[in-house]
């Protein structure tokens, strides 16, 4: 496995995080132990998640994707394995929300809790907060960093504008700076990332661990009609916004260059995705086996510069 650089944090991440957004949620705990074994044997070693998974299912309180993988890492052998990354920031109750100093240092005693670990690789902002002057948030940092608890920090759902103030505050005032930005971007969501955010990260040199990159399953070819959003928990969403005439445009080419190459439409567009400038890490989630051995053939898989031309045309 071929490990890249994580922005200048000296992390070096596998070509493809995968997603812990489905522990506890619409996988159980058993099937998370044998998916996350099963990512550390074909070779990867990051893992994504955030203290607010799965606070949206009835009954969960947050925490509960945190907690699986905490049990994971408890069986021994396997926390050098892996760069860990989770979040901060979105509501998880009252008065537990934001970006505060106060509330990062409540909110990371708790994912250190529930991941049974003494420090987080990589500790991200799960969303901007306006209200919290970015060097107090920066300094709240700084303080887990140099406590060990912390190797590093990233942000998530940022503007342009926002992180580079964000990078300018860090250089100002000697304060760690975000070494990875998660935005949403893949074959179908161009435009929000590739306009502004994409020059700004190879600039600085900031690692791209983006979210969505199979589009919610749209781009597997999943979901090819209105009566194919009851395949799963988050189709009628995915029909919606992706099922259109771009969006079958750009399942069509999927389709033709999987062909060529005797692989899935997923894996073509994960293989886009990770040949892409800039682009560090994409995050995938599996539920199966079987779909996790298609993430691993994507990541493997490397196209032609004609193949990518052609997909770049088809999602303009």
């Amino acid at each position: 496995m071929n490990l890249r650089p994580l922005g200048r944090s000296g992390l070096q991440v596998s070509p493809l995080a995968f997603g812990g957004n489905v522990f506890g949620w619409t996988i159980d705990e058993a099937t998370s132990f044998s998916l996350l074994d099963a990512w550390l044997d074909a070779g990867f070693n990051f893992i994504d998640t955030a203290d607010v998974y799965s606070v949206w299912v009835p009954g969960h309180t947050g925490g509960e994707s945190e907690t699986i993988i905490g049990k994971w890492l408890a069986a021994g052998g396997r926390r050098d394995r892996v760069v860990l990354a989770t979040k901060v920031g979105k509501p998880m109750g009252p008065g537990q929300q934001g970006l505060k100093p106060a509330y990062i240092r409540q909110a990371v005693e708790a994912s250190l809790r529930r991941l049974q670990t003494d420090h987080i690789d990589l500790y991200q902002s799960h969303d901007d907060d306006a209200e919290t002057p970015m060097e107090e948030t920066l300094e709240a940092y700084a303080g887990l960093i140099k406590a060990g608890k912390v190797r590093a920090i990233g942000a998530s759902n940022f503007t342009a504008p926002r992180l580079a103030l964000a990078l300018e505050t860090s250089q100002k005032l000697g304060l760690p700076r975000y070494e990875s930005l998660q935005p949403l971007y893949n074959l179908y969501d161009r435009t929000g990332f590739e306009s502004e955010l994409a020059p700004l990260c190879l600039k600085h040199e900031v690692g791209v661990i983006n979210f969505y990159a199979l589009a919610s399953g749209f781009l597997t070819g999943k979901y090819r009609s209105a009566a194919d959003a009851a395949k799963s928990p988050r189709g009628k969403g995915t029909v919606a916004k992706y099922l259109n005439e771009r969006g079958l445009r750009i399942l069509a080419e999927l389709d033709e260059v999987a062909e060529r190459y005797e692989v899935s439409p997923g894996q073509v567009a994960l293989a886009w995705q990770i040949a892409r400038p800039g682009i560090t890490a994409p995050i995938a989630s599996a539920t199966s086996l079987a779909q996790l051995a298609e993430l691993v053939r994507g990541a493997q898989l490397q196209l032609d510069p004609l193949d990518i031309d052609q997909l770049n045309l088809a999602s303009d």
